[in-house]
């Protein structure tokens, strides 16, 4: 009998997910990158960040970040869902902008003659079939004449605020405005209700999480959503398995829209109360951001969201107590931007 030599079974080396170091190391990263960009300015970088930290912590800046992450959040909705299409949404701030106008003339034909209750719900339903049927024009030019969505939407946003200045400079003008260009005041009846009196925070942060739940189980627990998956990883295997590609591409960009129109209702019944210019610079860009931050993903949408407000709230102390010029605002941003995409690239 002889002995037989065992071979050791072939080891698999193991391999470190070195992924929550990436992600430490990104967070870390972005405040050193701006700290570095804030010293080039003369700034010192530990008083400018005790500095926004400390605007943060009062209330009423607690107030408005919640406010505006909401607004955010639905504006990142409104690019999340059609990129599940592999579509590229990048008109939330014109969306944002024709919600808020048929919510200000739903306002100025009924807000005076019809309970504030009623108007309201008047008000969420034209801002948010404007803003779908806004985002449709690109949605119906891409199935058409298949021009690429992401350059229409974003040109159809110049053209919505060139709408609403249309409007403010001329029929809507307030009267009683002092001559500026704006419309006139929503009625206190038809605005969004405020959690407590005297705050700011209102029932748009309630329409937000609603929205938040319902995308995320419309994309994760339904066949539309699993379409939509579909049809984004492979359009052509879409169409060979008998999906009509088109309606649902029409779909994702309807209901992108609507989210972005709702996010200009929340705006306008819940913030400003008025058209004006500029009401909405830079919403629909910020939550195209917070999308691409979160990776489309409905949840994580909401913490981008409420991260970016934190940070376009204390680009104001960057001014104020810093020094800083106003573009700092951006830089930061993008400095969070570039960090998170090197990291995901990596993953």
């Amino acid at each position: 009998m002889t002995d037989t030599a065992v071979e050791p079974a072939a080891v698999r080396p193991k391999t470190v997910d070195n992924r929550p170091l990436r992600w430490i190391g990104a967070i870390v990263a972005a405040p050193v990158i701006f700290g570095a960009f804030a010293a080039a300015k003369g700034v010192n970088p530990v008083a400018m960040y005790a500095d926004v930290l400390a605007s943060l912590a009062d209330p009423v800046q607690a107030q408005t970040v919640l406010v505006r992450g909401a607004i955010l959040l639905l504006a990142g909705l409104a690019v999340a869902v059609p990129a599940r299409a592999g579509l590229l949404n990048v008109g939330g701030e014109g969306q944002i902008v024709i919600g808020a106008v048929a919510a200000a003339g739903v306002a100025l034909v009924a807000d005076q003659r019809l309970p504030g209750g009623l108007v309201l719900v008047l008000m969420i339903v034209a801002a948010m079939a404007a803003g779908a049927a806004w985002a449709g024009i690109a949605a119906g030019l891409r199935l058409a004449v298949n021009v690429n969505e992401a350059i229409s939407t974003l040109l159809l946003n110049f053209v919505a605020i060139d709408i609403m200045l249309g409007l403010i400079y001329d029929p809507w003008k307030d009267a009683a405005g002092f001559g500026q260009p704006s419309s006139r005041p929503l009625e206190d009846t038809a605005r969004l209700p405020l959690f407590t009196t005297g705050g700011t925070v209102n029932a748009g942060i309630l329409l937000a999480l609603l929205a938040l739940v319902g995308v995320w189980f419309a994309l994760r627990r339904t066949a539309w959503g699993f379409r939509l998956r579909v049809v984004g990883g492979n359009p052509e295997a879409a169409r060979q398995a008998g999906m009509r590609v088109g309606p649902l591409l029409l779909s994702a960009m309807l209901a992108g829209g609507a989210l972005a129109g709702l996010a200009g209702l929340v705006h306008f019944a819940g913030t400003e109360f008025k058209l004006r210019p500029g009401m909405t610079t830079g919403f629909g860009y910020v939550g195209f951001l917070a999308s691409w931050l979160a990776m489309h993903r409905p949840a994580r949408v909401g913490l981008a969201a409420l991260l970016l407000a934190a940070i376009a709230m204390g680009g104001d102390s960057l001014q104020i107590d810093s020094g800083l010029p106003a573009a700092s605002l951006n830089v930061l941003m993008a400095v969070v931007l570039l960090v998170v995409l090197g990291v995901r690239r990596k993953s």
